[in-house]
């Protein structure tokens, strides 16, 4: 498989979770899932991650109590950082601080000639799609991840 074909599997899966309502710590496409759960779901669909990685359970606030960078460790475990600048592509991971953490992350996507967030939000009760200029990621650091060693 190619990257354009893992990088297009992960969008496709993606897709499917619009709509799923937020529920912290969930996994079940249609009834309830968080950011995380989000993305491993969806790096297991392609074998990515295997069947039987599961990082639960973890606090719903723990972004707020502790300064230790768990997402992002992660994140690094199985994952590619990407240096500051280099451009997003499609499967590409992003992660924002929320709280005194990185602790709320999305996948890329296309949207037509734009790049876009696929995330599992609580403030939104679902999975949505935004742009990177919406609102609830306004004056958030970010860092980006991406599964692929090549970046171009």
């Amino acid at each position: 498989m190619t990257p354009s074909d893992l990088r297009a599997l992960l969008q496709e899966e993606a897709r499917r979770w619009i709509g799923t309502p937020y529920h912290h710590q969930g996994c079940v496409r249609g009834a309830g899932v968080d950011c995380l759960m989000l993305l491993v779901a969806v790096f297991k669909a392609p074998g990515v991650l295997p069947a039987e990685f599961d990082p639960r359970p973890y606090a719903p606030q723990w972004h707020l109590h502790r300064s230790e960078e768990t997402y992002l460790a992660g994140l690094d475990a199985w994952l590619h950082p990407l240096p500051e600048g280099a451009p997003l592509q499609p499967g590409d991971v992003v992660v924002w601080r929320f709280g005194r953490t990185f602790s709320h992350a999305g996948l890329v996507v296309q949207q037509g000639d734009q790049l876009e967030v696929l995330h599992a939000l609580a403030q939104a009760g679902e999975v949505t799609q935004d742009r990177f200029d919406a609102a609830v990621f306004a004056g958030r650091e970010m860092r980006a991840f991406t599964l692929f060693r090549e970046v171009a």
